[in-house]
């Protein structure tokens, strides 16, 4: 996703495939024409070589590629790249203004750098995890890949544009660390603020924002929906119960939070999601119903601002929505015909 999203602004990106099977996600289900979807969301508008890395006469092949890259991203537990002589030294020497970008679940230094891990071991070290993962008998896995995205992709785009803007003066090569498990703790911040300053650290599902109050939680519908209220401000909370009718004597959600948090829900309860949905349009405190993502793919704001425009093609010539990156328009790069590149589509071109 990283590098997607520095495609979209115009860069040219190369993936190094292997021999015969390539991106492990290409075979990934559903397929996507010829591609996994999944590969094809993620690396259109991408070329692709095939090399076999552990073959000393094709990294000689490599080496032109090497040398006019102004960026290089790889994701190799620490020492592999080194061990096949593609390190980051071994990279400047041959160009003295390389970016070199590592994204490893626990950076380079540190007990921790070979462990293999993924996104749920990231958030369960970090102890992000530990602040809402349901009850025992029914434990929550969060919807989101977040040390992947949030703690991986986007510090490394953040770091590598810093990187560009500082190389313009100095011109140096850069050798970025980008720890997925590092960049959960920002997350935590308010955690982190209330266990250091006060010796009580939240637990799970104990604080403001993981349902330890009335004001921020989900509450279930007559129908089987689901209300996602955060009426978390005293203006909006008073919307809230006067939206709800909600009775004075649970309105001081601070005199005995468990009764408020079984009226709101019994009031919540009552009733079917579409009619709380025309109730919180109107009362506009922070509530709203819980949407699937296909309800989100058709919703008339999201539409309105082109956030799925059809832009990943596949060899058949269909059309499926392209991600909608942070990247703003002003930075797109729209020429490309939005495909993924074929295993190995662009080796000839580019190695000779």
């Amino acid at each position: 996703m990283a590098t997607l999203m520095l495609a979209e602004a115009g860069a040219e990106v190369i993936k190094i495939e292997r021999p015969g099977v390539g991106d492990e996600m290409r075979s990934y289900p559903p397929s996507w024409g010829e591609h996994g979807t999944n590969f094809a969301l993620l690396n259109r508008g991408k070329r692709s070589v095939v090399l076999d890395l552990k073959d000393p006469v094709a990294r000689q092949r490599l080496l032109p590629l090497l040398k006019r890259a102004t960026v290089l991203v790889e994701q190799f537990r620490p020492g592999v790249m080194d061990r096949l002589g593609l390190g980051f030294e071994a990279m400047r020497a041959i160009n003295p203004g390389i970016i070199y970008c590592s994204i490893t679940g626990y950076g380079q230094t540190g007990p921790h750098r070979h462990v293999a891990g993924h996104d749920l071991n990231y958030i369960a070290e970090t102890g992000l995890l530990a602040l809402s993962h349901g009850n025992a008998a029914q434990p929550v896995l969060p919807p989101a890949l977040i040390a992947d995205i949030a703690g991986g992709a986007y510090p490394a785009v953040i770091n590598i544009l810093l990187a560009l803007l500082t190389q313009a003066k100095d011109g140096a090569a850069r050798h970025l660390d980008i720890s997925m498990s590092d960049n959960l703790f920002p997350f935590l911040y308010w955690a982190m603020g209330q266990g250091a300053t006060t010796g009580e650290w939240p637990g799970n599902g104990t604080a403001l924002v993981t349902g330890g109050t009335a004001r921020y939680r989900l509450y279930p519908t007559a129908d089987g929906g689901m209300i996602a209220a955060a009426p978390i401000e005293d203006r909006f909370w008073t919307l809230f119960c006067d939206a709800i009718g909600l009775e004075a004597a649970f309105r001081d959600d601070a005199a005995d939070p468990a009764a408020t948090v079984a009226a709101v829900a019994a009031r919540i309860g009552g009733r079917g999601t579409e009619e709380w949905r025309a109730v919180f349009a109107q009362a506009d405190c922070c509530c709203c119903p819980v949407a699937s993502l296909q309800e989100a793919m058709q919703n008339p704001h999201f539409l309105a601002r082109g956030l799925f425009t059809p832009g990943v093609v596949s060899a058949e010539g269909r059309r499926m929505p392209a991600l909608p990156l942070p990247i703003d328009l002003a930075f797109r790069d729209t020429s490309g015909d939005g495909q993924a590149p074929g295993l190995g589509a662009d080796t000839v071109a580019l190695l000779g």
